[in-house]
């Protein structure tokens, strides 16, 4: 029944309110119905404050396995926002943000002109932290139930972790101190690292990580590992990394994942189930400078090791060295003095055979004389016997020299000069 404070129009035998008396009935029923404020827990998805005026209007949901089964618009005035805020940073150790799940205080209102509405009176700080460690445990069961809990710990992690990819807030004042110590490291390790843009608090961030990490994973074999920085906060604004997606997308990444998101009390799931995990992204630099350093002093100790041990068998090589020197001149000299022995034998020896010989062809050679005296064409002539010569030739045959030419006629005493004037062969004679 609506509770009309001004008479409605007939029109065609209809009974017809206008909108804003409708709205006004509701706003009386409402009012009169829920007179008194309300204890009520929700998540707050986005608080929408403006800084303008101070004031904030939250997104109120709430979720079961992720879904949303109820939403409702809420304001929270700027004097209340102000001693609501200042509580939390008291109690949390940070102000109110969204994307936790809160206990409050409010009145349900509804307005003709923005419709129904709740006003926040107050919110519980530690209500909100209780929700925090609930959901830890949560997440940390579900891990272990699966088996993956450690599973990013088990991984080899690189002896000296040299390519970094970074997840981070561009702007953040913990990557740039994180950026400070390894660029200006005194020892002059170089780290090369490659920075994934990504909101690291509220509702969001869960994408925006999750999302950056199978980015990198879709060319891991770029990195040794990955940074997740963060540049500080209390337990509120660490929400995201105690959610059940993110750690299992961080503790099933296949190249360690390290955290440093700026925090001294209790770890979240996040940074549990990290391959390593530090307080401070200073810290975490410092962490990986001391991989560098660590390996840098192994290869120290092993250049020292291998200096003396190449000292060491240079000195035992020179010793056998001097020995096989020695040897080889001992050797050398003997056999030298018994090739010395050897070859003053065969040179007597020599000596004596090429006399005999010389004596030999001295010998055959006065028998070469004799023959060749005995053969001296003067001997011939002496016989009787003569040279007939044409043209400065012998001539043996008759077919050598023809009629009427002239031949020349060695003797003993000179020679002849003689014109032929027949021949005869043999056997025509």
């Amino acid at each position: 029944m609506l509770y009309i404070w001004v008479m409605p129009e007939q029109v065609d035998d209809k009974t017809v309110f206008t909108l804003l008396e409708v709205s006004k009935s509701i706003q009386k029923t409402i009012a009169d119905r829920y007179r008194s404020s309300y204890w009520v827990k929700a998540e707050m998805n986005k608080l929408n404050h403006y800084s303008h005026s101070g004031h904030c209007f939250p997104e109120l949901v709430e979720k079961r396995d992720g879904k949303i089964l109820a939403e409702m618009r809420s304001t929270l005035w700027k004097t209340d926002f102000q001693r609501i805020n200042q509580r939390f940073i008291d109690v949390l150790g940070e102000p109110l943000s969204e994307g936790i799940r809160i206990l409050f205080q409010a009145q349900i209102q509804f307005d003709p002109l923005y419709g129904m509405s709740l006003r926040i009176l107050d919110i519980d700080p530690v209500y909100a932290l209780g929700e925090l460690e609930r959901e830890k445990k949560e997440s940390i069961a579900a891990l272990q139930r699966e088996g993956i809990f450690q599973a990013n710990k088990r991984l080899m992690f690189p002896m000296v972790p040299k390519r970094i990819a970074i997840i981070s807030v561009e702007t953040s004042k913990g990557l740039s101190d994180f950026y400070q110590i390894i660029d200006k490291n005194p020892f002059g390790y170089r780290i090369e690292t490659t920075l994934y843009p990504a909101v690291l608090q509220g509702e969001r961030s869960i994408d925006a990580i999750v999302g950056q990490l199978k980015v990198i994973e879709s060319h891991k074999e770029r990195f040794d590992a990955v940074a997740i920085i963060r540049g500080g906060g209390g337990e509120v604004g660490l929400t995201s990394f105690n959610h059940y997606r993110l750690a299992r997308a961080v503790a099933l990444f296949p190249i360690p994942v390290l955290t440093g998101i700026g925090h001294s009390t209790n770890e979240t799931v996040t940074e549990m189930v990290a391959h390593l995990n530090t307080i401070t992204p200073t810290e975490l630099a410092d962490s990986l400078l001391q991989k560098f350093h660590a390996f840098s002093l192994q290869v120290e100790h092993a250049e020292s090791v291998l200096i003396s041990a190449a000292r060491a068998l240079f000195l035992k090589e020179n010793d056998i060295l001097q020995q096989y020197t020695a040897q080889i001149i001992w050797h050398a000299k003997s056999h030298m003095l018994q090739t010395r022995t050897q070859l003053g034998a065969q040179q007597l020896q020599l000596t004596r055979m090429v006399r005999q010989f010389l004596k030999n062809e001295k010998s055959n050679l006065g028998h070469l004389e004799r023959i060749v005296a005995i053969s001296d064409p003067v001997h011939v002539l002496r016989r009787g016997f003569s040279i007939v010569r044409y043209k400065g030739k012998s001539v043996r045959q008759v077919q050598q020299v023809e009629v009427d030419e002239e031949v020349t006629i060695q003797l003993e005493d000179g020679l002849m000069y003689s014109k032929v004037v027949k021949k005869m062969k043999k056997d025509e004679q």
